[in-house]
């Protein structure tokens, strides 16, 4: 039998030593979260916290630390010990479309590596209530008709929310202005106010304020229709398949995690996601379960593929900060 060089059993053997020391051990896990309360990132990582602490019989403590794109949360992370103990919960925004046109200081592809992909949460084109069009046909027809007066607002810069909307200007040949917004709440409060009438939204935040009646639900930016809004058409059945964004939301450890931890993560928050109790939060909220489990090579793939799509959308429709 072949032996393993000495050099590269000593450095296994310490990778399998950190797992065992520190995955899960004797201290709370922190779970950082790139946004303030009540947005979509925060709603997901606050399902999955108590699973998680029910899982690896620790505490788990949500941290939020908003700002700078989510930059502030993800240079966190990586400045704690790469010890499994403090993990960043986010949707894949953060690192796959905001770096595009942001100086966020880190490398989203090689500082940064997915654990665990739990769920999607997808586009949506709303409008306020007091808005004249009832849906996505009529909204286009409308902004068509009143050019130079109304404007769409986002959740961020440099996000699939401001992207979504400087496609449909491009391609139906619209000219909605801007304007961005620190998030979802303050956005949809000035849509909800009719301060500004539309908006492309995550269905996570825009799912209870669609149900009572507080904003229009057009039409759904994805690639097919969504069992709860059945009846409500996608924008690439009115003409437009560029728009079409989702975003999957999971846990990402610093690359400089051993391996041996990265499993161990990965197959903890796996367990969680199968849960039925996970599962019907999930439904409640808008989110969609992501089927299956993809190990860490497809996860880390599947960042790229969203990183470079994006990156291309940025070149192509010359996205940059207001």
């Amino acid at each position: 039998m072949q032996r393993m060089p000495p050099w590269t059993a000593i450095a296994l053997a310490a990778s399998l030593l950190a797992g065992g020391a520190h995955a899960f051990g004797d201290k709370p896990v922190r779970l950082i979260v790139p946004a303030p309360p009540g947005g979509t990132i925060d709603v997901f990582a606050r399902i999955i916290s108590d699973q998680l602490a029910q899982e690896i019989r620790q505490p788990v403590i949500v941290e939020n630390r908003p700002g700078a794109g989510g930059a502030i949360a993800v240079k966190h992370m990586l400045s704690q010990p790469a010890d499994g103990s403090t993990l960043l919960v986010t949707v894949t925004n953060i690192l796959t479309e905001v770096p595009h046109v942001l100086k966020v200081g880190f490398d989203p592809l090689k500082d940064v590596r997915p654990v665990a992909q739990m769920a999607r949460s997808v586009m949506l084109f709303i409008a306020s209530p007091q808005f004249p069009a009832r849906d996505g046909a009529e909204a286009i027809a409308y902004v068509k008709a009143h050019p130079g007066t109304l404007s769409f607002a986002s959740y961020s810069q440099g996000t699939a929310s401001q992207y979504a909307g400087a496609i449909l200007n491009r391609r139906a040949h619209l000219d909605m202005e801007h304007v961005a917004f620190p998030g979802s709440a303050p956005a949809l409060a000035q849509v909800m106010g009719n301060q500004i009438p539309l908006m492309f939204d995550g269905s996570v935040t825009s799912k209870p304020l669609i149900a009572g009646g507080k904003v229009r639900l057009l039409a759904v930016a994805y690639k097919s229709r969504l069992p709860d809004y059945p009846q409500v058409p996608t924008l690439a059945e009115l003409g437009y398949p560029e728009v079409d964004f989702s975003n999957w939301s999971g846990v990402f450890a610093s690359a400089q995690t051993p391996r041996p931890l990265l499993e161990k993560i990965h197959g903890a928050l796996a367990r969680v996601n199968a849960r039925k109790a996970v599962r019907e939060r999930y439904a409640g909220t808008g989110f969609e379960p992501v089927e299956g489990d993809r190990s860490l090579e497809q996860m880390s793939t599947d960042l790229r593929t969203e990183f470079d799509r994006n990156a291309e959308i940025v070149r192509n429709f010359d996205i940059r900060l207001n």
